[in-house]
C-alpha cells in the first residue's frame, strides 16, 4: 500500500537541511541567542520580500496579533470583529488584551469573513477588525479596508498561513493597518518550534510594536512604557533567513499540486473543490474540500494509506471557550455548515503527481 503523508516537512527541508544546519549551527557557536545578525538580517530580508517598510520577528502568531492590537490601543471596553471559521489563536489574542471578541459569518465560497455581515456589527465599542486570509486565501481587502475608513477602525491582517499570498498586486499582510505572520513550523515558512513576524504600514507603529515585544524599550533600560517578552530569537531567524529564498519556489510547488488536485477531481460531484476569487493569488496552506460524510470519508482514506487534516471541525463560537459569547447553533451558519463539511487533502512542497494521483484515485474508488 502506498503512503501518502498530510504533510512531509523531511522531503520538504531534505535540499537544504545542510545549510540550515550550518547556519543555525554557527549562530549557537556564537552563543548570540537573543537578538543578533541573524535577526536583523531576517527582519530586513523578509520586509524587502513582504513589500513593506520594516517587519519586527515576534515569537509566535498569536502574540504578535496581540502586540498589535495593544500597540493599537485595544484594551477593556472595545470590541474586535473577526471571522468565526480559524483557529483559536486569532480570538485568543482579542481577549488577551481584555476587549471582546465579536465574530462574523464567512463567505460560503472562498471560507474568509464575509464583508457584507461585517457592517452590521459595528457600534462604538468597535475598534479593529482582524480579517484572516484562512487556508492562504486573502479576504476581500479593498471592501475591508473601505469599511474600516467609513467607521475610522484598524484593520490587522492574519497571514499565519498565506505566507506570499497576493491581493491584487499587494501580498496579503501589507494592505491593512498591520499584518501578522506564523512561522509554525508546517506553515508555507516555517522554522525551529514557534515563531512569527508583524508589520505596520506607519513606521511610528512599527516601531512600537518592536518596542512592545520588547519590553517597551529602545535600548537596554530605556523603558517607555510596559510592554512584554515577545521576541523571536536568533536561532529560529538563523533557520527562517535560509529558507526565506525558497519561499516563492515553495509556494509554486503547492500551486501545481492544487491544479493536478482540480484537474483529476473536476466533476467529482461527491465533494467540492476550494474556490479562488479572480482577484487573490492563493498560496493553498491547505487544500480543503468539502464532504457530506467527512469523517466517514476520512476514515476510508486512512484505511488506504491517505493522510488527511481537520481545519476546524467546528466554528469558535461553538467552542466550550467561547459558551459566554451565547452565541449557540445557527448563529453563523454557512460557517457551521463549512466546519462540519471541511477536510483537509495531503499538501506541501515536493509532493509528487503520482501521489496526487493516488489520493484522486483512492477518492473516486471511494465514491463509487
Amino acid at each position: 500500500m502506498t503512503r501518502i503523508p498530510f504533510v512531509d516537512l523531511k522531503r520538504q527541508y531534505a535540499p537544504i537541511m545542510n545549510e540550515i544546519l550550518e547556519k543555525t549551527g554557527m549562530t549557537i557557536s556564537s552563543c548570540r541567542f537573543i537578538g543578533g545578525e541573524e535577526l536583523d538580517a531576517f527582519c530586513r530580508e523578509l520586509a524587502h520580500w513582504w513589500g513593506t517598510s520594516g517587519a519586527v520577528g515576534v515569537s509566535s502568531g498569536t502574540l504578535g496579533l496581540y502586540a498589535a492590537l495593544k500597540v493599537f490601543g485595544v484594551g477593556p471596553g472595545h470590541e474586535v470583529i473577526t471571522t468565526a471559521h480559524t483557529a483559536i489563536p486569532t480570538s485568543e489574542a482579542v481577549t488577551m488584551t481584555g476587549a471582546r471578541v465579536v465574530f462574523c459569518d464567512i463567505d460560503p465560497e472562498t471560507y474568509v469573513i464575509d464583508p457584507d455581515k461585517i457592517t452590521s456589527l459595528i457600534n462604538s465599542r468597535t475598534r479593529a477588525i482582524i480579517p484572516v486570509h484562512l487556508y492562504g486565501h486573502p479576504a476581500d481587502m479593498d471592501r475591508i479596508m473601505d469599511i474600516a475608513r467609513r467607521y475610522d477602525l484598524f484593520v490587522i491582517e492574519d497571514c499565519a498561513q498565506s505566507q506570499g499570498a497576493k491581493y491584487l498586486d499587494g501580498k496579503a499582510g501589507s494592505i491593512g493597518h498591520a499584518g501578522v505572520l506564523s512561522f509554525f513550523p508546517s506553515k508555507n515558512l516555517g522554522c525551529i518550534g514557534d515563531g512569527g513576524a508583524v508589520t505596520a504600514a506607519s513606521s511610528d507603529i512599527l516601531e512600537n510594536i518592536r518596542m512592545f515585544c520588547n519590553h517597551g524599550r529602545r535600548e537596554k533600560y530605556d523603558h517607555q512604557f510596559e510592554g512584554t517578552n515577545t521576541r523571536l530569537d536568533n536561532v529560529k531567524a538563523a533557520m527562517l533567513r535560509t529558507a526565506l529564498p525558497h519561499l516563492d519556489r515553495w509556494n509554486e510547488m503547492r500551486q501545481m499540486a492544487a491544479r493536478w488536485y482540480r484537474e483529476r477531481l473536476e466533476g467529482l460531484s461527491e465533494i467540492i473543490l476550494p474556490r479562488s476569487d479572480k482577484k487573490c493569488t492563493h498560496v493553498y496552506h491547505l487544500f480543503v474540500i468539502q464532504a457530506r460524510d467527512r469523517e466517514v470519508l476520512s476514515a476510508k482514506l486512512k484505511e488506504q494509506g491517505v493522510q488527511t487534516g481537520l481545519h476546524y471541525p467546528c466554528s469558535l463560537n461553538l467552542l466550550p471557550a467561547y459558551r459566554y459569547l451565547d452565541k449557540g447553533p445557527g448563529s453563523f451558519p454557512v460557517a457551521e455548515k463549512v466546519c462540519s463539511r471541511v477536510l483537509s487533502l495531503p499538501m506541501f512542497p515536493g509532493i509528487t503527481e503520482d501521489e496526487v494521483d493516488v489520493v484522486c484515485s483512492t477518492l473516486k474508488k471511494i465514491y463509487a
